[in-house]
C-alpha cells in the first residue's frame, strides 16, 4: 500500500526575510541525514517519490467560488509548521510507513504526518 509522510516543520512555515536562517553546520547536518533516511528507503524499496519543497513565501493558493477564481499569494494560513516536503512510499502497511515516518529527521524538530493513498481507478478519456 502507498503512503505519503508529509513533512511539517517550524522553519517552513518561516515567512520572516528577516528571521535568522539555520547555521551552515545544522543545514549540512540535516542534509546528511536526510541523505542517509532517502538512501534506507530506496535500499528496502519502498521509495517511490520524495521532494523537498520552498518556502510557503513562495506558495499561491487558489480558491474558486461563485464562479471566480481567486488567487492568494502565500499560504492558506497562518501556522506554527508548513509543509516543507513529502515522500511517497510502498509499504506493505501501516506499521511500516510509522516506522519510516519515526527515522525521518524531520520527526526530531517538526512532525510527519502519515496518510494512505486513495488507489482508485479513474475512468479513462471520453474519445
Amino acid at each position: 500500500m502507498r503512503y505519503l509522510l508529509l513533512i511539517y516543520d517550524e522553519q517552513s512555515a518561516a515567512t520572516d526575510p528577516a528571521a535568522a536562517a539555520p547555521s551552515e553546520e545544522d543545514v549540512t547536518k540535516v542534509m546528511g541525514d536526510y541523505a542517509a533516511f532517502t538512501k534506507e528507503l530506496r535500499d528496502r524499496g519502498v521509495f517511490e517519490a520524495g521532494e523537498a519543497l520552498q518556502s510557503v513565501a513562495s506558495a499561491s493558493t487558489v480558491r474558486l467560488r461563485e464562479g471566480q477564481t481567486l488567487i492568494t499569494d502565500g499560504p492558506f494560513m497562518e501556522t506554527k509548521e508548513a509543509l516543507g516536503g513529502f515522500y511517497l512510499l510502498n509499504c506493505r502497511d501501516l506499521d511500516e510507513a510509522l516506522e519510516f515516518a519515526a527515522k525521518c529527521p524531520a520527526a526530531q524538530f517538526g512532525s510527519i504526518e502519515v496518510r494512505p493513498i486513495w488507489d482508485q481507478e479513474y475512468p479513462s478519456a471520453v474519445t
